[in-house]
């Protein structure tokens, strides 16, 4: 990759990248996000896991994160369908059981397909001053890194001394950027623009399927050279909320949830 300082040469679309997170079997909300990344004429797409997890078309998201994203990291609900969920909530862990079934129906090769893909995901990725997680750079699967945690000196201390430049992240579903001078800056309170200098950073680029911060609309960031934008996309939740409503397995509160953005 060239360096996102600067460009000399080239094709501006050779500069830009959609960054996605947290799908978990949203299809509306991973539909109306795809739409509109190729408005904007990106054709990049990173997605940093959990393609599914609590949402109601596993199949179909994974598929279109298969055909559309040029690199998936794996996130921890992805691995939980893998393999047994572990310090999941009951709510979560039924979802996982649930989602796993409907990875074992239909087509063969389709399913086939689709568990290659999982189980082929990388927990990391990494590209000059840019590095790609689902969690964060100590622990790539599992940690979380909440817009509270720069008053926890300590663990972001640990974090930042494992990046090299730039992460960016998901997890939390909390779209959010992190200083190493241990600030916090959301979306709103910048104009939903970054600019990436010299100090490190952390960006969690937030959750497509399930947003957490009081906004309901499905959240992922556009990364233009050195300016990182947040976008913000609506999409039809009442429709994915019905869906959930109506599978035994998943609960209420799912659908309840992604109504409300918490």
């Amino acid at each position: 990759m060239r360096a996102i300082s600067t460009i000399s040469s080239g094709n501006r679309n050779d500069f830009l990248r959609a960054i996605i997170s947290d799908i978990h079997g949203n299809l509306e909300a991973l539909e109306a996000v795809l739409e509109d990344i190729q408005a904007q004429g990106i054709e990049k797409i990173y997605c940093l896991g959990d393609v599914i997890g609590y949402g109601p078309n596993p199949q179909e998201c994974i598929d279109l994160v298969i055909d559309k994203a040029e690199i998936t990291i794996l996130g921890n609900h992805d691995q939980a369908t893998l393999f047994d969920p572990e310090g999941f909530n009951a709510g979560a862990e039924r979802a996982i059981f649930w989602t796993r079934k409907q990875l074992e129906t239909g087509n063969s090769a389709n399913n086939e397909r689709r568990w290659e893909f999982l189980g082929e995901l990388p927990r990391i990725r990494r590209e000059e001053k840019l590095m790609f997680v689902h969690g964060s750079a100590r622990n790539p699967l599992n940690e979380y890194v909440f817009p509270e945690d720069v008053f926890n000196q300590r663990k972001m201390e640990r974090i930042f001394s494992l990046v090299g430049n730039y992460c960016f992240q998901g997890h939390t579903h909390i779209p959010c950027v992190f200083t190493e001078s241990l600030n916090k800056l959301l979306p709103e309170e910048i104009d939903y623009r970054f600019e990436l200098g010299d100090e490190k950073i952390l960006i969690n680029v937030g959750s497509v399927g399930q947003p957490r911060d009081g906004d309901n609309r499905a959240s992922y960031v556009v990364l233009d050279e050195n300016i990182v934008h947040f976008k913000r996309v609506d999409y039809d939740f009442n429709k994915t909320a019905e869906k959930i409503y109506k599978i035994p397995e998943l609960d209420n509160f799912l659908g309840d949830r992604i109504k409300e953005g918490r």
